[in-house]
């Protein structure tokens, strides 16, 4: 690992009472994953596209109900190339961000296989977070062309009761932040 990626050690996380999560990131190419990511962490946008090559990792700090938490997020490559890598990603999971794009119809398709393959590896799924990524290009597409908001609901619901695990649904932007 990285230096500036480095978990806190035992003694630093007592110390601070913080609790460290492993979340991974999953879903198609081109979705938005690293966007996703980068917008939440670091509230940046960048337009040119450079794939993520296995994994890549970022980290933030939050605090909930007055306890600090350790976010590690694993940006996980989507690409079939990584398919016999990824296993080991998702050892330690404590839950799961799984994105597709809204206005990209297939990826949405992919985004049970992807929830499935993490069960088959870990087990067992952890809470997902089901993320409809790039609405603000909704707009520019006919209807036959894109992914509702009650398809991506519906997705959820549909993975909550199949899959045995809780599960929340957003819709965002990682362009605009909504």
């Amino acid at each position: 690992m990285l230096p500036h990626l480095e978990p806190w050690s035992a003694e630093e996380m007592k110390r601070s009472g913080a609790k460290q999560f492993k979340i991974s990131l999953i879903g198609d190419p081109f979705v938005g994953k690293t966007s996703i990511r980068r917008s939440y962490l670091d509230k940046v946008f960048k337009t040119s596209y450079i794939p993520t090559i296995g994994v890549d990792f970022a980290r933030k700090s939050i605090v909930v109900d007055e306890t600090p938490v350790y976010l590690v997020i694993w940006d996980i490559a989507g690409q079939p190339l990584y398919d016999s890598l990824r296993k080991r990603y998702y050892d330690g999971c404590k839950g799961l961000i799984l994105a597709y794009s809204v206005v990209d119809c297939e990826s949405f398709q992919h985004a049970e296989n992807w929830l499935t393959q993490a069960r088959d590896f870990m087990g067992g799924l952890p809470p997902v977070l089901v993320i409809g990524n790039k609405t603000d290009l909704r707009h520019d597409r006919a209807s036959d062309e894109i992914v509702t908001t009650e398809e991506g609901q519906d997705l959820a619901v549909k993975v909550s009761e199949k899959m045995n695990t809780k599960t929340l649904f957003m819709e965002t932007s990682a362009l605009t932040g909504f």
